[in-house]
């Protein structure tokens, strides 16, 4: 299928993302719509979460990407191929996240991804990354006790704030100590991360668990 072009980035904030997601049936989405899920915030064309659907078929797979195009092509490929655990949805997760999740079964949203996302460099732009309190604050809501949140970037900067929004947020105890992660838990790349791996550049990984709001004593 060749690749459809689009803009690298959009602003998330303008009047055509600040209409929340509208859920579709599940029952007709997955073929076990009660099987865990794993959601990828930002899931881009989607490679990523299609080899994670085959290598794990006992899992749910839904990437929320904010480009219409890429949805559409992304969906395309995933019904040519008959995988009826994974689906994409176009939309801006930032002020998504309740519509969604309170129309899936408790408990049942058990890994978050968000790799790589729009670095939005300069300061003024700061507010049209992804990982704002506000989302830290759904995931911790939505997520099942015992889930995880993984984040990555080849931007150190985004990645220490993510990073540091999670940290601050009681719900979730980062793994792996006080240094970036050394190795990526998932079997599969993205595409990104190849690249950047292929040319030996860093990449600044941290992973969450979800507790039960406490603290460990240190």
């Amino acid at each position: 299928m060749p690749r459809v072009r689009v803009r690298q980035h959009v602003n998330p904030l303008s009047k055509k993302y600040s209409e929340p997601i509208f859920p579709p049936n599940w029952e007709k989405v997955f073929a076990q719509p009660n099987q865990p899920l794993h959601l990828d915030i930002g899931c881009a064309r989607g490679e990523f979460l299609l080899q994670m659907a085959q290598a794990e078929p006992d899992w749910n797979f839904l990437g929320v990407e904010i480009r219409e195009p890429l949805v559409e092509q992304a969906n395309q490929l995933r019904e040519e191929l008959g995988i009826n655990n994974l689906y994409y949805l176009f939309g801006n997760i930032n002020n998504s996240m309740p519509s969604l999740c309170n129309s899936l079964p408790a408990g049942i949203l058990q890994r978050v991804t968000i790799q790589f996302p729009d670095p939005w460099f300069k300061k003024r732009q700061a507010k049209r990354r992804v990982v704002q309190p506000e989302l830290v604050e759904d995931i911790a809501t939505y997520l099942a006790v015992g889930g995880i949140v993984f984040l990555q970037s080849d931007i150190e900067i985004v990645a220490q704030e993510m990073r540091d929004r999670f940290d601050e947020q009681p719900a979730f105890q980062r793994q792996g100590g006080e240094s970036w992660l050394t190795n990526n838990p998932f079997p599969i790349p993205t595409e990104r991360e190849g690249s950047t791996l292929s040319r030996n550049e860093p990449v600044y990984r941290a992973l969450f668990v979800k507790s039960d709001g406490i603290k460990d004593e240190v």
